[in-house]
């Protein structure tokens, strides 16, 4: 026992050490509270915010959000950039797939018409204008949707069957070392929306990987991975799906949490269902049959009725969401 106790001061110490060496988040136990002390931006999601461990996207870094087609990418990436702006903060958006639905945009919380939207020809010129916007010091958040679309001049001006094997990844490779440094000293958050693909000579039957070779997996923070779970219905409509987000990198704070989101076709994240999802997993939250109560006080007589209720009841939403958080510190 003695030997153990002695064992853990030095390892302490010795982590002590490698932080001061390498900076902070470099290296933890799983176990630890997150000591790594950032501004963040929330997610908009209560569940992936918990998972991050900070409350929220870091500001100063480099973000990676990856996962199969439909599986909820934009949709947080823009409620990101919604939450950055009811802070007063301003955000850009490169979209190099000419796919931004404004509209849509709109529904989910983003005030599309301070929206800084730009539709790049290339990567090159993609990657140039990301650079520009934050030397700017005048964004908060930058998303660039997506990687995939960051198409080299030398591939869209050459001819059809020539072969252009690893120079996307160059250009990343090159962008990226420029670019993580100017993140963190104007404390932008970088997003970068990224696509998986099956792997090529693979060891693993099915294996997938994400498009821009290595270097996003290096230099990002945070790396979160989204897939598809299941649906929502009402009757025989289906009106979101439900997905699962795992924190596959996290420099600020233990990685490896999880996250469940539901997104409405019509409105995004819903706040309210992660709050009620949320307050069922911690207790605060009870359910008898199919009705939901909160102290007591019924909140609907199904999920769907509460999620409703708490939709109308914004402060009764905030009371539950801040015993969800007094909960969650007294278990970890």
């Amino acid at each position: 026992m003695k030997k153990q106790k002695e064992e853990k001061k030095e390892i302490k110490r010795l982590l002590e050490e490698l932080k001061k060496e390498f900076g902070e988040g470099s290296i933890m136990t799983l176990e630890e509270s997150p000591k790594v002390d950032v501004d963040v931006i929330s997610t908009g999601s209560p569940s992936l915010d918990l998972a991050l461990g900070i409350g929220g996207l870091p500001r100063g870094r480099i973000i990676e959000i990856y996962g199969p087609e439909s599986s909820g990418k934009s949709t947080i990436a823009l409620s990101v950039a919604a939450q950055a702006q009811k802070e007063g903060g301003n955000v850009a958006f490169i979209d190099t797939e000419h796919a931004l639905d404004p509209e849509y945009a709109r529904r989910i919380g983003v005030n599309v018409e301070k929206l800084v939207l730009s539709q790049p020809d290339s990567g090159e010129d993609a990657l140039n204008i990301v650079e520009k916007l934050v030397k700017s010091e005048l964004f908060d958040v930058i998303i660039v949707d997506s990687v995939a679309a960051l198409v080299p001049k030398a591939e869209l001006e050459g001819e059809i069957g020539d072969q252009y094997i690893g120079l996307q990844a160059r250009l990343m490779s090159q962008a990226l070392r420029k670019l993580t440094g100017i993140v963190s000293k104007t404390r932008t958050i970088l997003i970068f929306i990224n696509q998986t693909r099956a792997m090529i000579g693979g060891m693993i039957p099915g294996q997938e990987t994400t498009t821009g070779g290595k270097a996003l997996k290096f230099y990002a923070s945070v790396r979160i991975e989204l897939k598809k779970i299941g649906q929502i219905e009402r009757g025989d409509e289906v009106i979101g799906v439900k997905i699962k987000a795992r924190i596959v990198k996290n420099k600020v704070a233990p990685p490896f949490k999880s996250a469940e989101i539901e997104i409405y076709y019509n409105e995004g994240i819903s706040y309210e269902a992660e709050i009620i999802n949320l307050g069922l997993k911690f207790g605060v939250i009870t359910k008898e049959g199919n009705s939901l109560y909160f102290e007591g006080e019924k909140l609907g007589g199904s999920y769907q009725s509460a999620r409703d209720y708490l939709r109308e009841n914004k402060d009764k939403t905030k009371e539950i969401w801040q015993k969800i958080l007094d909960k969650v510190k007294t278990e970890v």
